[in-house]
């Protein structure tokens, strides 16, 4: 009997694997060169197009599956898969089933996970920061979640919505902002505001799209101004402090990744770090500068870009204090689907003390470490001059397909400190 799953089912289930409660095999019946570019950890390759003739014998050989195995068959749209497992059925398969909407649909599947964070101080009242992952991406967004309306605080107005009792922001939004809407009301809290940290290149933002649709202000880092982004958006500036619900969230400059790179202290317990510092590594410098550039140009512009990098990690984030809980904004998923150290759905997060002791290249002097982020860089993110004019706001994917396959594929926007490190952002 084949079994028709949503992308969110087909998570639980890996889940469950995971934990030893499941058993089965994931089939990728996608191009080869799809396969080895983005796939589902531990699935296996067999190519397969619908009116196709199904060889049972070859299927077998190739994958050494047999009847009495559970399959789980995806494709990129769940089309040629649905057709797949109709011949595993067909052919003795008893327990078969289809991934709704293939990649596409597990590319759009998230994990919410409050972050863990020390005693507030006695200055600020209790606050929660939501982790928002997207898992087959590795983007992390956040909700960071006050106590009490916010009142005459620069920018973030009252609690627009007069059922809910807290006051949320928005961090780092991804194109399905109906998941930050559903995190707001598992804490009773409507969102007041929407932050990025910066002109994305990896994914495409939904946070002019949310702000839109609750009818609150847009932030962007006052530095975004010179990248030329079309749409509207309110600067947040150097030092600049919105109020969420009594909890100062304080805007650091910390360019580097790009020039109007921001990060966000919240309280004095957190900090979400975007693309600048992540738990094992710290972000890439080039792609804004060679998005359309001449390369030579967008090499020195890159140079430039890590020493600047470089001062706002030792200058910034690491004169934190240490216990400082740092909110990155992506976690590594290589090729293959796996995520190294990191469990999807469980808190990723490290404090500053720990990324300055354990994180190798934050202990180069300034000149290696710009050699080091320089000498080599990983693959460049699937589309990414797209992916940055369209969160610029000067190009905009004509539908919901092309916005789809416009992201599709892991996030790359991590430098790779040592030949070891799985570093792709």
């Amino acid at each position: 009997m084949v079994e028709t799953i949503a992308a969110d089912e087909f998570r639980d289930r890996i889940d469950a694997r995971r934990r030893g409660d499941r058993d089965f095999t994931v089939v990728d019946t996608r191009p080869e060169e799809s396969f080895e570019g983005w796939r589902v950890a531990d699935a296996i390759h067999y190519f397969y197009k619908p009116f196709h003739e199904f060889d049972l014998d070859d299927f077998e050989h190739e994958t050494g599956l047999s009847p009495d195995d559970t399959v789980v068959t995806i494709c990129a749209k769940g089309k040629a898969s649905e057709d797949f497992a109709a011949e595993l059925d067909a052919a003795g398969y008893d327990d078969v089933v289809v991934v709704a909407d293939g990649m596409r649909g597990w590319s759009a599947v998230y994990d919410r996970t409050p972050v863990p964070l020390p005693d507030a101080s006695d200055a600020a009242p209790p606050f929660d920061v939501v982790q928002v992952q997207r898992r087959a991406k590795g983007c992390l967004g956040y909700l960071v979640v006050g106590g009490r309306e916010a009142g005459e605080a620069d920018h973030v107005p009252a609690n627009p919505d007069e059922g809910s009792d807290r006051v949320a922001v928005a961090v780092d939004v991804s194109r399905h902002g109906d998941e930050w809407v559903e995190a707001a009301a598992e804490y009773d809290a409507s969102i007041a505001a929407v932050l990025d940290t910066h002109v994305h290149a990896d994914h495409l933002s939904g946070g002019r799209a949310l702000a839109d649709d609750l009818g609150v202000p847009y932030y962007l880092p006052a530095a975004a101004a010179e990248r030329d982004v079309a749409h509207a958006f309110e600067p947040i500036g150097r030092n600049e402090t919105l109020d969420v619900g009594g909890v100062n969230l304080k805007a650091l400059a910390t360019p580097g990744h790009t020039d109007d790179g921001a990060s966000y202290l919240v309280g004095d317990a957190a900090v979400l770090t975007g693309d600048t510092l992540f738990t094992n590594s710290v972000g890439r410098t080039e792609l804004q500068f060679s998005a359309g550039g001449d390369e030579n140009e967008s090499e020195s512009d890159a140079a430039g870009a890590a020493r600047r990098l470089y001062d706002s990690l030792h200058g910034t984030l690491l004169a934190q204090p240490d216990g400082v809980v740092v909110c990155p904004g992506h976690f590594a998923v290589a090729n293959d689907g796996t995520t190294g150290d990191v469990v999807p759905g469980e808190p990723v997060f490290t404090t500053v003390g720990a990324a300055r002791r354990e994180i190798e290249i934050l202990g180069l002097d300034a000149a290696d470490f710009v050699e080091r982020i320089t000498r080599t860089l990983p693959e460049k993110p699937p589309n990414y001059e797209s992916v940055i004019a369209a969160n610029r706001g000067v190009e905009s994917p004509p539908d919901e397909t092309a916005a789809i396959q416009l992201e599709l594929g892991p996030n790359r926007c991590a430098a790779e400190p040592d030949a070891g490190s799985a570093a792709d952002d």
